[in-house]
């Protein structure tokens, strides 16, 4: 893949753009593990990965330049999905991520549950992800997946998550799993979480950082007081970022390799990308229905909604953000937003 482009000027962006909407680069990690060689090897995450890029490159506007590709056929040792890899990538994803920005992750390969040693699982199991080297390295557990990515996000940034793995339901560890009705499941704890983190949000849009200090400060009070492992995990993993993601299953089911198309597939990303193909202006709701009726009848899983704040769940599902010219003139006028090349995770080449 090729290096990270510079940022580009202000006056390189006035002459191009001519004050219309642009979009910023959009960073997207795709992780596809077939297990080449193992006993449990699958056959589809490599192809669901090579869809997902076509994908969003034609239908989003994501840049291949700006994507970081996982998959256990690549001969470059940096993009073999290995724990250390993908734990680099995940940092990779998120590091200086601003308002507007879109960013998007996928992953397709093994999952599983683990026993909870810290106590914010109702279930008492921790859902986990498989690296190829899971046997010499271990699993990635989903509250070290929610403390790379979720938690370090600021308002305004939108991650996607699509998790193609069996007990993947609350993979990233987001606390507001929504039903296939629009309904928050166990909707009174939500909404006692979402009143402080709306006073957050509101306080940070209006520039008052002294009670988003002192509001944060509560939320987290209320946390360490939390009776049950559900409240907990409300009170500490709820996000001001617009985090949203769709997995493969229940945490309790596992996820179907399939054949669609003609090739291998994981179930859930041949019908992520399949329903939005078909119809791409749906809302998250409908479009956890389209999945689902793709799959009913066929497999048994159920895909999920999740994510890290209540949203409108018939707002239309948005894959990246299309920002004014001036919005994005003052991003990279910042100092603090310009990229420093020798902090820069990935410097791939083709």
């Amino acid at each position: 893949m090729g290096s990270e482009p510079p940022a580009p000027s202000a006056s390189g962006f006035a002459a191009l753009w001519q004050g219309r909407p642009i979009q910023l680069p959009l960073p997207a990690l795709l992780i596809g593990i077939n297990y080449i060689g193992q006993p449990n090897q699958l056959r589809g995450c490599i192809n669901d990965v090579t869809n997902m890029s076509t994908f969003l490159n034609q239908k989003y506007g994501y840049r291949r330049e700006d994507m970081v590709i996982l998959t256990d056929d690549q001969k470059n040792p940096m993009s073999i999905p290995n724990k250390a890899n993908i734990l680099r990538a995940m940092q990779w994803l998120v590091k200086d991520a601003q308002p507007n920005d879109s960013l998007f992750i996928h992953f397709s390969g093994h999952g599983g549950r683990t026993p909870d040693l810290d106590g914010d699982e109702e279930d008492g199991y921790d859902d986990v992800i498989y690296p190829l080297d899971y046997r010499t390295a271990g699993h990635i557990v989903d509250d070290d997946m929610h403390a790379i990515m979720v938690r370090p996000l600021r308002p305004g940034v939108r991650l996607t998550a699509i998790f193609d793995s069996c007990h993947s339901g609350t993979a990233l560890d987001l606390p507001y799993v929504y039903s296939t009705q629009g309904i928050l499941k166990e909707p009174n704890l939500a909404k006692e979480a979402a009143m402080d983190l709306f006073s957050a949000i509101n306080s940070y849009g209006k520039g008052d950082l002294s009670s988003v200090a002192q509001t944060a400060i509560g939320f987290f009070k209320k946390a360490a007081n939390g009776d049950t492992a559900r409240q907990r995990t409300v009170m500490t993993k709820t996000s001001p970022a617009d985090v949203v993601m769709f997995s493969g299953s229940k945490d309790t089911q596992t996820s179907a390799d399939t054949f669609q198309d003609g090739e291998a597939r994981g179930a859930l990303s041949w019908a992520f990308i399949k329903t939005l193909q078909q119809r791409p202006n749906q809302s998250y709701l409908q479009l956890l229905n389209s999945i689902r009726n793709e799959l009913e009848g066929k497999y048994s899983q159920k895909p999920q909604l999740s994510c890290s704040h209540p949203l409108g769940v018939m707002d239309q599902a948005e894959l990246v953000s299309i920002v004014s010219e001036e919005e994005v003139l003052l991003q990279y006028q910042s100092p603090s937003s310009t990229p420093d090349p020798s902090t820069q995770l990935y410097h791939y080449k083709h």
